[in-house]
């Protein structure tokens, strides 16, 4: 980037050398940085996310002790490029324009899994297509040992996004005909679910 900014100087008639246009960069307090990752979001996402933020703001360690976080991650083989660097100043990481956007979908074998205050479920190894059909087979056979094993018999509430097969209909059901409460979620907001970071512990562990 700060190649471009030189290139822009020149064209303006600043005489500086790359080096020049590097260092007074850096005495202005930037520095070089890859973007953070954030969720593109519409501004009713955007309102949804807060009316959520301080619903759950007053919820004590006890209560989110009770809540089993859970979600699906690609683990790929290769990893790319991350992308071009921005510069930006001491706590201006999560400035919108020092932000990259994500976006959802490389090729690689799909996992899902659990945590909680407790610790971690096991893992199902997703080899198809994640339906209504096949997620509540997940939650049968994966969910529910995960829960006898993290609470035993103690009350807890699941999170899970809001992806088509979670709720569909035929999943409200499920969770109705099994007891089992679920968490309110706001759409399109991986970033709040704190497995996120484990799975990125696993993968730079990788």
């Amino acid at each position: 980037m700060w190649g471009e900014i030189h290139k822009e100087w020149t064209a303006a008639g600043v005489s500086a050398s790359r080096t020049t246009t590097h260092r007074r960069l850096q005495d202005m307090g930037f520095s070089c940085r890859i973007p953070c990752v954030k969720p593109f979001l519409i501004n009713r996402q955007r309102q949804k996310r807060l009316a959520w933020a301080k619903d759950k703001k007053d919820w004590t360690a006890a209560e989110w002790s009770k809540v089993m976080f859970s979600d699906e991650s690609k683990f790929c083989i290769s990893f790319g490029n991350q992308g071009p660097r921005v510069w930006r100043k001491r706590g201006e990481a999560q400035n919108p324009r020092c932000l990259r956007s994500s976006v959802k979908f490389p090729q690689s074998v799909m996992v899902w899994g659990a945590m909680s205050s407790a610790g971690v479920g096991p893992l199902c190894f997703l080899r198809s297509k994640v339906n209504a059909a096949v997620y509540q087979d997940v939650l049968e056979h994966f969910m529910i040992p995960a829960a006898d094993q993290l609470y035993g018999d103690a009350d807890f509430i699941l999170q899970q996004d809001l992806a088509p097969a979670r709720s569909a209909k035929a999943t409200s059901t499920w969770f109705k005909d099994h007891g089992i409460p679920v968490l309110n979620w706001p759409a399109n907001s991986p970033d709040l679910n704190p497995i996120e970071n484990l799975w990125g512990i696993v993968k730079r562990k990788m």
